[in-house]
Order: C-alpha cells, then structure tokens, then sequence
C-alpha cells in the first residue's frame, strides 16, 4: 500500500521497497541539504531562501518515529548547506537539530565531521537533497531521497543510473518534499499510525520524546579550508 500510496504522486522507487525498508530500520541519523530541499531554491536580496511548515511539522514527526522505533534514543538531526542561511539556523534552533553547517563545498568531508561528533557510520544515515553539489553524500548514505525537479532530467538521470539515490519524491522543488519523504519513510517502517496516535494524546510518549529534543543545543560550524570552524 505505502508503495502504491506514493508512487500514484509520482514518486519513483529506485530502490525495491523491501530493500528500502531494511536499509531505513539501521537509520540513527536525518541530514538535509537546504536550498532546493526545503524550498525551490530561489533567494532573496539577502541570500535567503525560507522553508514550511509542513515541511518543519515532517522532520519532526520522522524523529519521533525514529526515537520509537530505536526504543527512545533520539536520532542526530543536522542541515549541510554550501551557503549561509539565516532562516535554515532558525529551523535548526527551534527544532533542536544537533548541527549546522555552512560553506560546506566539498560535503562528504562534512558528513565523516558530523558522523565523528555522534559516533556514527554512512549507513545509519538519511540523507535528503537535491543537486550536484550533494552527490558525495549520497554516494556513501545508507538512505538518499532527491527531491525531484523536473527541469534537470539529465542530471536525475544520472543519480538514478550511478545508484546514488533510493526514491526520487513526488512532490517538485518547493513543494512540501520534505513532508512527503517524511511520511513515506515513517510509513516504510511501519510508525505512522503509532506516531499520529502518540502525537494526538501528547502524554506520556511525545512528551518523553519533545524533552529528549529540546535538551538538544545545537552546534554551528562554519566550513573552511582547514574544515569545519565553530561559528
């Protein structure tokens, strides 16, 4: 049903969904491209790009399915983007995301930082982008979702041909993606259901799980040529 669910939104599994599912059970980790990701892209004078709340309402639900499903140990949560973003630092503060990094032009050096930081390995991570520049990550993630944009056929082409990616969203650029991988992945691992019961009675189970995440502070880095600074 999850399969036939969102396929019929156009989403393509690129990886069987057997195979999906039992890659995602290792998951410990969420990381998000910015730009293109959480929006389509577009800035404004001052180098911001905004996100949803849709799109916020989806991570959060996916780590609370997470926190479930590995019997209460919060999954590590961070945004790498190869820019400054001053609304992507307020996501990363109010939803307690673990880390934040911008400048990160060469990301797979960023990611084996962030894995260093939470004792973690490629495998337990899903991955979330959309363009070239995240290609290094997601040749090594245990789960990548790209979300679609129809106006790079060659380039979607490519990631599906190489392997470098298990489902390609439904859902365009600026289109609530981040919300739809949310739910097929929360879905895949059977947590849905359970997640919307616990949400809806608050007590005692989200409760645990929303003070678990909002003991979270957050760390900046700033990457340079000698790796990522603390901002």
């Amino acid at each position: 049903m999850i399969e036939k669910t969102f396929s019929a939104l156009g989403g393509q599994f690129v990886t069987p969904v057997d195979t999906l599912t039992e890659k995602l059970r290792a998951v410990r980790a969420i990381i998000f491209d910015w730009d293109g990701v959480f929006n389509d892209g577009i800035k404004t004078e001052a180098g911001s790009s905004t996100f949803s709340e849709v799109d916020s309402m989806g991570t959060n639900l996916l780590r609370f399915g997470l926190w479930m499903h590995h019997s209460g140990q919060l999954p590590a949560a961070a945004i790498i983007t190869g820019v400054t973003n001053d609304l992507a630092e307020t996501l990363v503060r109010r939803e307690h995301f673990h880390a934040y990094y911008s400048q990160a032009k060469h990301k797979i050096d960023v990611l084996t930082h962030f894995l260093d930081q939470q004792n973690l390995q490629p495998h337990e991570v899903a991955f979330f982008f959309d363009d070239a520049l995240d290609l290094s990550v997601a040749e090594v993630a245990g789960v990548r979702v790209m979300v679609r944009r129809d106006a790079n056929p060659l380039f979607t082409n490519y990631v599906v041909k190489n392997g470098l990616v298990d489902y390609v969203t439904g859902s365009q650029s600026g289109q609530f993606a981040v919300r739809e991988s949310s739910e097929l992945l929360l879905g895949l691992l059977g947590q849905f259901d359970s997640v919307m019961d616990e949400r809806l009675r608050y007590r005692p189970l989200y409760d645990q799980y929303y003070q678990q995440r909002q003991a979270i502070n957050p760390t900046y880095w700033v990457v340079g040529e000698n790796g990522p600074e603390p901002k």
